[in-house]
């Protein structure tokens, strides 16, 4: 086995508990130096049966299942390249390339990939995999709304490719949406081609404390009823203090001072107006158990208002964060909170009709206590044989998504 990784071009070492995925050591780390050595160090893993993990920027490891196994783990770093078509507003991206090397290229030429990042440090084939990005979907869509084509070894070796590098290319356009968000279960990313938007001339953020939940919903649904068009409206509320809204607009300079005056009226009371996002801008922390919420749009306030209240009945506290007009939120538990706290509030979500909360990145003794990390998945039938197909020997992050895929 060792000769045959040696051969695929990548030299193998011994894991560490630094590669640790899920608390498994790995027994193999191979860093391949190009596309073709990855699809030969993942053929040889297919004919030897080995399981295979995949890395990046190494910021995702603890999101998901953990593994069932892990004999191979694959380091994607060196996969890095940024072919940018200025002119057709495309960029394709080797998987390794760090997020925030691809956005400096990009804003050079006054472009941008519009989707805000919830981690610091990750690469761009780890955002793809865990498909989650932050409160400027509302005006641009979700990361997979964003990608155009991919390149994806599958299990057994093979590069395939899906979608192409102009937007009006839609070919394979939904395998690359199988592929964004499956934490690598179903083939390993290789690169990504994304359309791009210009960078906005002009923005401004206002921002508004919200004193009760109603008031918040009154606020939110004042700016639907406004033609302010705003890139985002992101509802932040903080384990300690009354929550708030920052409503993102961006475009030209001409009109921007009426969108203003027209998102202060809808906000009420006492409001600020920045030309810059606030720091930390999408990102969540980086400790601590993690929920995504997904509910009606009309409901988000009155979600994060209920989150809340469960978490202040099972004794903890809860960060509640995200993109109120989409009914996309993220709950943050503190660090080593109760594994039975985050499962009350959990289930106390989901037995919403239309609610739903997956637990996105749990702490270890919250796997350990069996805590249900999807709840209830429709869709779950279809996923598997979707998995069947693309990995029929189960070898690609066993365990790391929905119902053990």
């Amino acid at each position: 086995m060792f000769a045959d990784l040696n051969a695929a071009g990548s030299e193998p070492r011994p894991g560490t508990d630094e590669d640790a995925v899920g608390g498994l050591v790995p027994a193999l780390v191979v860093r391949p130096p190009d596309e073709a050595a990855a699809a030969r160090v993942t053929a040889v893993a297919a004919r030897h049966g080995l399981s295979a993990l995949f890395r990046g920027g190494g910021t995702a490891l603890d999101w998901g299942g953990p593994p069932r196994s892990a004999d191979l783990l694959v380091d994607t770093t060196v996969l890095t390249w940024i072919e940018h078509n200025a002119d057709d507003l495309v960029v394709t991206v080797g998987a390794g390339t760090p997020v925030a090397e691809l956005a400096d290229v990009l804003a050079e030429a006054g472009q941008r990939l519009s989707a805000d990042p919830v981690r610091s440090g990750g690469t761009v084939g780890g955002m793809v995999a865990t498909g989650v990005c932050g409160p400027r979907r509302l005006l641009y869509g979700a990361l997979r709304d964003l990608v155009i084509g991919m390149t994806v070894v599958r299990a057994d070796g093979v590069v395939t490719r899906t979608g192409g590098r102009v937007v009006k290319n839609v070919a394979g356009y939904d395998l690359a949406k199988l592929h964004t968000g499956a934490l690598g279960t179903l083939g390993l990313i290789t690169s990504v081609t994304f359309r791009l938007h210009p960078a906005p001339p002009s923005l401004r953020v206002v921002s508004a404390a919200v004193p009760s939940p109603a008031r918040g919903e009154r606020a939110v649904t004042a700016l639907r009823a406004r033609a302010v068009a705003p890139s985002a409206v992101a509802l932040d509320w903080p384990s300690e203090g009354p929550p708030s809204l920052h409503v993102v607009l961006e475009g030209m300079a001409e009109g921007m001072a009426a969108r203003v005056s027209e998102v202060r009226d809808a906000l009420g009371g006492d409001t600020v107006v920045a030309e810059r996002l606030p720091e930390g801008w999408g990102l969540v922390p980086e400790r601590g158990t993690l929920a995504l919420v997904s509910c009606p749009p009309a409901e988000s306030v009155a979600a994060a208002a209920r989150i809340r209240e469960l978490a202040g009945t099972a004794g903890t506290e809860v960060l509640v964060r995200g993109s109120a007009p989409s009914g996309s939120l993220h709950a943050v538990f503190p660090p080593a909170t109760d594994a039975a706290a985050v499962a009350e509030v959990a289930e106390g979500v989901r037995c919403r009709p239309g609610w739903s909360l997956t637990l996105l990145r749990a702490e270890p003794h919250v796997h350990a206590a069996g805590v249900d990390l999807w709840g209830e998945v429709p869709g779950l039938a279809l996923m598997r044989s979707v998995k069947d197909a693309l990995d029929p020997d189960r070898q690609l992050a066993p365990g790391r998504f929905v119902g053990g895929i």
